[in-house]
């Protein structure tokens, strides 16, 4: 009888522990500085703000619905909103503003636990201290968050990996993500100032994109302004990172020739306007310059286009995340 007393109390302890796990992790919460429009700005360091105040319910920006806490600060660029909210109820969000409703449920999964492991990582490195603290933005700048309902398939998918990380040497990893790669992600150095060994090239189809082939007409005058360059003759291609994206665009002027990284042109334009820096071929038209290339965005980590395309063919979100994160492992978060 001893035994089995034992053995049901050790029972009841384990379930206690999931039990408590899932309380504690239901009640991470995450500070998320709301973007207004595109023209959006975060507040400078500098900069005076004021708290108006906060509430608990329901806030409409831009015909968004915000749940949770939300404070209103005031600004020298304006009104600033912070939503405090539950990390889960955050990644509904995320993954709504990321991908359709309608995708696979493993491609949703594997947005879900990339979605949340970017957040943990922003929670854990890079919190905003002043002179507003938050840990993300709604924006681009970040990952994209919606407000409203979430669809039933995204709560699924959220739901159904529930606490789950991407981890490196046991550390949640700087998941990056993007919408289309066009055939190849990138090197994680080519875009931002590190390196990671868990953020390297691999192949992908991205066939299912509406971005897999474009080309844009983009009038002289638009370039000049993008990049403060006056009296453009001829636009060529410099040089291309280890993914075969353009690195450096060469500006001929009447008197002189200047360097000029197509990241930072992609970002002047606009990166609806320059989709990616797989530019394929640049020609000149009257007083534009006609750009093709392939993909959409920065190219780093995951395809979001092609992890559709690995769901369709019978891939687990699993399998998804470790093709485009290789050598990781995926965990509960255990918060701090």
């Amino acid at each position: 009888m001893s035994k089995w007393i034992v053995c049901l109390t050790n029972v009841l302890l384990i379930v206690f522990f999931f039990c408590l796990n899932d309380v504690v992790f239901a009640e991470t919460k995450v500070r998320v500085l709301i973007a207004d429009g595109k023209k959006f700005k975060i507040p400078a360091k500098d900069e005076k703000v004021e708290r108006l105040g906060n509430a608990k319910g329901d806030a409409y920006l831009d015909g968004m619905r915000y749940k949770g806490n939300i404070e209103v600060w005031k600004g020298n660029g304006g009104l600033y909103l912070v939503n405090e909210l539950t990390l889960e109820d955050y990644i509904k969000g995320v993954v709504v503003g990321e991908m359709g409703a309608s995708w696979e449920i493993e491609a949703l999964k594997a947005q879900a636990v990339a979605a949340r492991t970017y957040a943990v990582f922003q929670m854990n490195n890079g919190i905003r201290q002043k002179p507003i603290r938050y840990h993300l933005t709604s924006s681009v700048l970040h990952q994209v968050f919606k407000g409203g309902n979430i669809p039933e398939s995204i709560s699924k998918a959220v739901d159904e990996t529930k606490g789950e990380v991407i981890l490196f040497e046991g550390k949640p990893i700087i998941a990056y993500y993007h919408s289309t790669s066009g055939g190849m992600t990138e090197e994680a150095s080519e875009v931002f100032m590190n390196g990671y060994p868990y953020l390297v090239p691999v192949e992908t189809s991205s066939e299912l994109s509406p971005y897999h082939i474009w080309e844009r007409k983009i009038p002289i005058v638009e370039i000049e302004n993008a990049t403060q360059l006056k009296g453009i003759r001829d636009i060529q291609i410099e040089s291309y990172t280890v993914s075969d994206r353009v690195k450096d665009i060469r500006f001929i002027l009447q008197d002189k020739e200047i360097l000029f990284p197509a990241k930072d042109l992609r970002k002047n334009l606009g990166w609806d306007r320059l989709p990616s820096t797989l530019i394929t071929n640049i020609t000149k038209d009257g007083d534009d310059y006609i750009f093709e290339g392939r993909g959409y965005g920065h190219g780093v980590g995951m395809c979001q286009w092609t992890a559709l395309d690995m769901a369709k063919k019978g891939m687990n979100y699993k399998e998804i995340l470790g093709y485009f994160y290789p050598n990781t492992t995926i965990q509960r978060y255990e918060s701090k």
